[in-house]
């Protein structure tokens, strides 16, 4: 076994090149942008980037779930570069190529056949289509979400969006007919019920909602994440998918599964879906699908493709050398990265839990895979969230040499590269375990 990297900061964080580069950052870059650290990237190998600085860091977050393969894997590299030399667009709207169409048929074999697909470049154009899908089929005007859930950021998909008031401010009125359930939360479960009840009361609600306000037959269709992420990294409890998808399958309405994060092996199967055996009618793909190239695909049963010629289209969407990319990145999934995403996230999870003894204000550790949140709290008795802990622990993390990312309230989300290595996973919880003494 070749010996494991170790973190190396050489300069106070951010770096004086760093530091220039953001400081040219913040005179012209829109204030949209958010900049969790001062970390300015300069180039990348495996799981490992170094800064503008000569800094290295361990990336426990792959630039949010995207980067599967880690940084310059060279079959990534590879299928890029001889797709780029022969053509590197021909809007695929307007004109069929091959690489584009034996993307969309593995695509429907991996998510279990019957589907067509639909190609654009971010998750939330995924999100726009769908919700484009389900009102030409369905002809219904409302769309149930959960609370917690975040679809995007453009102005339909923000509509789905709960996972943070800030993200709809100033922004209204936005698609309407969206109404939003909370989502079945173990460690925090809604309406005061016990964690073991935390589905049922929420399927409870939604029959309630039918029978008083909601009139089930004009719902279009559900939009869930599997896993949710932007919330918390939170996984449902076991069978509560399934129910639901029972409920929707009564009154006709669509299920629709945004695995743009939770997708594309990250949890250790290529779609979190198939944890409760679901069969969406709608999957959304995006982030690391391609590893780092602009690429998301929306797959949707063949007898929801009623719409005609020029409905929806884009021009980059399926780009050639994005679908290079993510053909590439499908090869070495189903060549054992996501075995490797089950068991090294096992491995990291068990690590990180232990933890919890002598750190009890890591009141909850929780995921599927390599997709995995760390839940701070004020009181491990009460659960209440504490944001600024875990700000802190993101902030210490980092100058130790460790990249992660918010999420939720009050979640630290680890999303590594789906390469991770068994030492490096326990080299992580080695330098979280050193954070949270320092803290």
């Amino acid at each position: 076994m070749s010996e494991v990297k170790l973190p190396e900061i050489k300069t106070p964080l951010p770096g004086p090149r760093a530091r220039k580069i953001l400081e040219r950052d913040q005179a012209i870059l829109s204030t949209s942008y958010v900049r969790p650290y001062p970390f300015v990237p300069a180039k990348g190998e495996g799981v490992w980037l170094e800064d503008v600085d000569g800094n290295r860091f361990l990336d426990l977050m792959a630039g949010i779930a995207v980067n599967t393969t880690g940084y310059n894997h060279p079959r990534v590299v590879k299928a890029v570069s001889e797709q780029a030399a022969r053509f590197q667009h021909l809007c695929f709207s307007d004109f069929s190529s091959e690489p584009q169409v034996s993307l969309a048929e593995r695509l429907n074999r991996l998510a279990g056949g019957g589907f067509r697909v639909y190609f654009g470049n971010s998750g939330t154009e995924a999100v726009e289509a769908a919700i484009k899908v389900v009102r030409y089929h369905t002809h219904r005007p409302y769309i149930l979400a959960f609370t917690g859930a975040f679809h995007g950021r453009t102005l339909g998909s923000l509509a789905l969006t709960s996972s943070n008031s800030k993200y709809r401010k100033g922004f209204a009125p936005l698609l309407p007919g969206v109404v939003h359930v909370p989502y079945p939360h173990p460690y925090r479960p809604p309406f005061g019920a016990k964690p073991e009840d935390a589905g049922k009361v929420v399927l409870d609600y939604i029959e309630h909602l039918f029978k008083t306000k909601l009139p089930p037959e004009e719902v279009g269709a559900i939009f869930f994440e599997p896993v949710q992420g932007e919330g918390g990294y939170i996984v449902p409890p076991a069978g509560f998918f399934g129910k639901l998808s029972e409920l929707a399958r009564r009154y006709g309405i669509l299920m629709v599964a945004d695995e743009v994060q939770s997708g594309s092996g990250r949890t250790g199967r290529f779609l979190a879906s198939e944890y409760e055996n679901l069969n969406p009618d709608i999957v959304l793909l995006a982030k690391g699908m391609g590893t780092g190239y602009p690429i998301s695909a929306v797959l949707f049963k063949e007898e929801l493709s009623s719409w005609p010629p020029g409905a929806h289209g884009t021009t980059f969407g399926g780009n050639p050398v994005a679908a290079a990319a993510a053909m590439a990145t499908l090869d070495l999934l189903e060549e054992g990265l996501m075995e490797n995403a089950a068991r090294v996230g096992q491995r990291l999870m068990d690590g990180l839990r232990s933890l919890q003894t002598d750190f009890p204000r890591l009141g909850d550790v929780r995921g599927r895979g390599l997709m995995i949140g760390l839940d701070f709290v004020k009181d491990p008795e009460t659960r209440e969230e504490d944001a600024e802990l875990r700000d802190r622990v993101g902030e210490a993390a980092f100058q130790k040499g460790l990249l992660t990312l918010p999420a939720g309230p009050s979640t630290l989300r680890l999303s590594p590269p789906l390469i991770l290595s068994e030492a490096e996973a326990d080299l992580a919880v080695g330098l979280i375990e050193e954070v949270l003494k320092g803290l």
